[in-house]
């Protein structure tokens, strides 16, 4: 449970971080906006990820895995439209949001998230 939590307080600073590299991009309205928006972009990468990514296979293949950076910026994207106060500016911001994102949170996680 620890570790879980842990994983989530990266990944918030990790968005965080993000926000306030793309001012113009993605808006978060509060503290707890910070924290579902997390929450919702891990569920959504848990669940509706790995469906997109099986049913866009012939797209990745092509594409030499590069569509999977076009379906975590779909990803983001969706999630500012589930939240109310999460908002980002187009897909363009979506996309380099999300790609921002990536980066942070692999970073901190390997850094702190250690066992």
């Amino acid at each position: 449970m620890t570790k879980i939590v842990l994983r989530w307080v990266l990944n918030s600073f990790a968005l965080f971080m993000v926000m306030k590299l793309i001012p113009g991009g993605i808006h978060i309205d509060h503290f707890r906006d910070l924290l579902l928006a997390t929450l919702v972009i891990g569920l959504l990468n848990t669940f509706l990820r790995p469906i997109i990514v099986l049913l866009t296979l012939p797209a990745t293949v092509v594409t030499l895995g590069l569509f999977t950076l076009v379906i975590n910026g779909f990803i983001f994207y969706l999630a500012a439209h589930l939240l109310e106060g999460f908002r980002v500016a187009g897909f363009g911001a979506a996309f380099v949001a999300a790609l921002l994102y990536s980066i942070f949170s692999c970073v901190l996680n390997l850094v702190f998230g250690r066992d």
